[in-house]
């Protein structure tokens, strides 16, 4: 049976000790695997015990290397276990890794969870459904997920579509107001908003144009379009100007007074 025949400090590594067994190095340790074996010279072990005490130290050694990582930041237990496959140790190691961190209170899915919420929420740029979802990646299941949820209320909900909402409408401040208005619901809704605080929100987000504004959007418009159709001439030109202003959400009147101050200005030679 091998004896213990001496125990260095390792000189890179302070917590770590290396195990002689008859006058040769065998294997190093941890300091706590050290002690919770209770290693010391002069003392006999077995295979068995060999095998326990190397086994104990992967664990340690990737205990160690997931307390680095969570040193950056709160991490979800299936990212600590990603993270140690990609170091490549075994799912037992890993286990028994995820297990230490629960029972000293490093990790918790339901606290990581909350605390990744309140985060996003207080930033305002996503909605409930994509919150969800980058959760649901990071590998938290129901009803963690649900009690998660619950700190993005209503009332946060519809505040922070309202302050992207005005933010989106002003980026499309040339646009007419009903495509304005379809392109901020449909960036609310890519956002991860749901609809019934969609709809609210628009109540408040500036997306009205007063009679000026929209009359400048659609000459603006008009103008791309008149360029683009200068081949066309008579019924077929008025045609596809109305059809293109049309699409591009301008109210009926406002195309036919466009269209007609387009003919009086052609008439005129301007």
């Amino acid at each position: 049976m091998p004896i213990i025949t001496k125990i260095s400090t390792q000189k890179q590594k302070g917590a770590r000790y290396n195990i002689f067994l008859d006058e040769q190095y065998a294997f190093s340790v941890d300091e706590d695997v050290l002690i919770r074996f209770q290693l010391k010279k002069g003392k006999q072990i077995t295979d068995l015990e060999i095998t326990q005490i190397q086994h104990a130290d992967e664990i340690r050694k990737a205990f160690h290397v997931a307390l680095r990582f969570l040193s950056f930041r709160m991490r979800s237990e299936q990212e600590i276990r990603s993270h140690l496959q990609k170091k490549e140790w075994d799912d037992s190691i890993i286990d028994a890794v995820l297990h230490q961190l629960r029972q000293e209170k490093l990790t918790d899915d339901l606290e990581f969870a909350k605390a990744y919420v309140r985060t996003a929420m207080n930033m305002g740029r996503k909605g409930p459904a994509v919150i969800q979802q980058e959760l649901l990646k990071k590998g938290i299941k129901e009803p963690v997920l649900e009690a998660a949820m619950e700190e993005y209320t209503r009332d946060q909900q519809i505040a922070n579509a309202i302050v992207l909402g005005n933010k989106f409408a002003k980026q499309h401040h040339k646009l007419s107001e009903r495509m304005r208005k379809q392109k901020v619901e449909y960036a609310l809704s890519t956002k991860g908003f749901p609809f019934e605080i969609i709809n609210e929100a628009m109540n408040k987000i500036a997306i009205e144009k007063d009679e000026d504004e929209e009359w400048e959007a659609i000459v603006r418009e008009g103008d791309k379009a008149k360029r683009r159709f200068s081949k066309f001439s008579g019924y077929e030109y008025k045609q596809r100007m109305k059809q293109a202003l049309y699409r591009k959400g301008f109210a009926m009147d406002l195309i036919i007074r466009y269209v007609e101050k387009d003919a009086e200005d052609a008439e005129n030679g301007e």
